[in-house]
């Protein structure tokens, strides 16, 4: 099954993009002559203000409030979902609830003739159907928009039947307050026999359909894999099942709270239709046409216009002008103002519609211009990276942005916002036609491949930050070779001490071992006895020595213990009645590190449970180690007085943390106070594979250590 638009089809050109465009064109014009409908509505009831009559009406104006929105949410469908036919229902739905309505509306104030009052019960007998069938199959549509074939054959069978109900409902004695020319005959018989055979069964069917399509969904629901389609769906289960109670309330009290149900009704049809805006919006497509960008323009221009007609007729009801010549005076002023300003509506919509869908992309030199700026305030060319990541993914309005640059060693990222995903979209960095590092950007929700028009403003984006970005790789350059020979240094030595522990030593100790045997079986007076002494003496003098260049070349504990076991070593040497020091590792026992990793994270776990010791005056402290696919992140925290006020607040120790860190591509910050004027956390991210020479970026685990 299909969840939203992940596995849906990319439709990006030819046929499929003209018929989608056609699609969203046609519900544009549903919409608007639906917004046009109720705006000439809401004027004829204005001019006919205390008609008998008029009062009915007007209370049939309350499908505005939900008829309308449900037509906006299928318009919306068609821009972010295309060729997606639920479109078609909510527009279906909205305009069954609301042509009716202004049909009726001359029919209560003009009282016509019985033909024209049969064909206004006729419309609205077959808005009923429409409107009572989709709503009760609305949750079956959902996750991909589409009904499959099962539920199709199910709501034919569903309209079949509402029909009963709906047929009941059109033979009723009296209509817009008079007499039902359909209440005779055959008509009024069937009506009065479906109604005695059929209402009650159609009454407990109603919560039954209710329940199937409340159930259909949280199945759904339930089985998707996906935790992000499973949120949404429960979403619109939720507000589904709260417009179905508030109607199931005006069914059953409507004649007792007649206005609070009905607007309870209005209120939760209008929480759905939100709801569904809001699901489209968020995972449709926001790709869109120029000539759909126009057509959402035009609709935009339509609702302004039905608004200043609605307050035009207003305002000549209120009698405010002095006569009908002065009122045709003003109709006439109105319609050429209207008209001159026409065209600047139009092009001030096109711009809301793309400043909605695009942003400042919609004005390419504005991003660059906004970068220029950003980048001519910058402290230093170590912050343009992370700048040029920031603009993209401000002003395009993108998940995330990464700036990577090519050295020796590999690629090393210099900045990153967002998490890019696992296919992002690469765009080359070149500086005299050599390649010096790239931008890459994740794919907003719903998308499968970048648009068009943000894929030139981030190539443009990618050449002026060029230059920027060459001066920095010869920096990376070094900093990665030194990082590069630290690596190899604390690998070497790990494996000098690791010889020198398990070969060297064992066999000195062994020697001396046996020369302290063979002295044992001499007797007191042989002459060989103090030349063996002399000899084991100096055994225990190099096995000493031995113990010290293996102290030298690292850690004794992480030699003998590994990372893990030595950091436990070393909180329990710590801890004590004052201050108590508690660890915490993610996972344990931690993974395989690399030397120079283990001997950071070890060397500024000590420096830093030692200045807690000795100046923070703490009741506690605790070590947390967090290590995941990219990154260690340590954090030692205490409950202590700080480093505000200290004179050694920058002194040698912070320092050679910062230098440990920094020294293999990672970072070592100090913070103080940390809770209520106390405390200090000590928090370093280091890389965990340095042989890639790839620094953690600005979403490493340090922030949830």
């Amino acid at each position: 099954m299909n969840t939203w638009s992940e596995n849906a089809p990319s439709r990006p050109t030819g046929s499929h993009r003209a018929a989608d465009e056609r699609q969203l064109a046609a519900a544009a014009l549903c919409a608007a002559v639906t917004l046009a409908l109720g705006g000439l509505w809401v004027s004829y009831l204005l001019l006919n203000l205390g008609t008998p009559g008029e009062p009915n009406s007007t209370q049939s104006l309350r499908v505005l409030a939900y008829g309308l929105p449900a037509v906006a949410a299928g318009v919306l469908v068609h821009a972010h979902w295309p060729g997606r036919p639920f479109g078609w229902v909510m527009i279906a739905y909205g305009m069954a609830a609301v042509v009716p309505a202004v049909v009726a509306a001359p029919v209560w104030l003009e009282n016509p003739s019985a033909p024209l009052r049969t064909a206004c019960l006729v419309v609205d007998a077959v808005g009923n159907w429409v409107r009572i069938t989709l709503w009760y199959s609305l949750p079956l549509w959902f996750p991909d928009g589409r009904l499959t074939r099962r539920w199709r054959w199910y709501t034919a069978g569903l309209a079949l039947w509402v029909l009963p109900q709906v047929f009941v409902n059109t033979a009723q004695p009296q209509r817009y307050g008079a007499p039902n020319p359909l209440a005779t005959g055959w008509v009024a018989h069937t009506s009065a026999f479906l109604d005695e055979h059929l209402s009650q069964a159609q009454e407990i069917s109603h919560f039954a359909l209710i329940a199937l399509a409340g159930g259909v969904m949280l199945w759904r629901g339930l089985r998707t894999p996906s935790g992000r389609t499973r949120r949404i769906l429960l979403l619109l289960l939720g507000t589904y099942l709260v417009w179905a109670t508030a109607r199931s309330l005006e069914h059953h009290f409507g004649d007792q709270w007649r206005w609070p149900t009905h607007w309870l009704v209005v209120g939760t049809s209008l929480l759905w239709s939100f709801s569904v805006a809001y699901v489209v919006v968020r995972t449709g497509s926001w790709r869109l046409s120029r000539s759909g960008r126009r057509i959402l323009a035009g609709l935009l221009v339509v609702t302004l216009l039905t608004a200043v007609d609605i307050g035009l007729v207003a305002l000549l009801v209120d009698g405010l002008t002095p006569s009908r010549t002065a009122d045709a005076l003003i109709l006439v002023a109105l319609a050429f103002l209207m008209g001159a300003a026409l065209r600047p509506a139009v092009a001030r919509a096109v711009d809301v519609i793309d400043r909605l869908y695009y942003g400042d992309r919609a004005h390419p030199y504005q991003v660059l211009r906004t970068l220029a700026e950003r980048i001519s305030h910058a402290g230093s060319s170590q912050d343009v990276p992370a700048t040029l990541c920031a603009t993209v993914v401000e002003t395009l309005r993108l998940p995330a942005a990464a700036l990577a640059v090519h050295t020796r060693a590999g690629t090393r990222t210099l900045a990153r916002v967002g998490d890019p995903g696992e296919h992002p979209h690469h765009f080359e960095m070149l500086h005299h036609g050599a390649v010096v590092g790239r931008l890459s950007v994740g794919l907003r929700a719903g998308e499968q491949r970048l648009d068009g028009q943000d894929a030139l403003i981030l190539s443009s984006l990618a050449s002026q930050a060029a230059p920027a970005v060459a001066s920095l790789r010869l920096q990376e350059e070094l900093r990665s070779s030194r990082e590069r020979i630290v690596t190899a240094r604390e690998e070497e030595r790990r494996g000098l001490r690791r010889d020198i522990h398990d070969g060297l030593g064992p066999a000195l100790a062994g020697l001396r071992l046996r020369t302290e045997n063979a002295t044992a079986r001499l007797t007191a007076d042989d002459p060989l006895r103090e030349d063996l002494r002399a000899v084991s003496d100096g055994l225990g003098m190099a096995i000493k020595e031995v113990r010290r260049i293996t102290d030298r070349l690292g850690p004794a504990p992480l030699g003998e213990l590994g990372l893990d076991g030595a950091l436990r070593q070393l909180v329990a040497t710590f801890d004590g009645a004052r201050p108590a020091v508690l660890a915490s590792l993610e996972p344990s026992p931690l993974p395989p590190l690399p030397a120079a990793v283990e001997v950071a994270a070890y060397r500024i776990a000590a420096e830093a449970l030692t200045n807690v010791v000795r100046h923070a005056r703490a009741t506690r402290a605790e070590v947390r180690v967090r290590v995941d696919r990219d990154a260690l992140a340590l954090v030692v925290e205490d409950d202590g007085t700080g480093t505000a006020g200290r004179t050694d607040g920058h002194g040698v120790g912070l320092r050679s943390m910062a230098e440990r860190a920094a020294e293999i591509g990672g970072r070592c910050t100090v913070e103080s106070p940390v809770l209520r004027g106390r405390g200090t956390r000590v928090r370093a991210v280091l890389p965990r594979s340095t042989a890639t020479a790839e620094p953690p970026a600005a979403t490493a685990p340090a922030e949830t250590a």
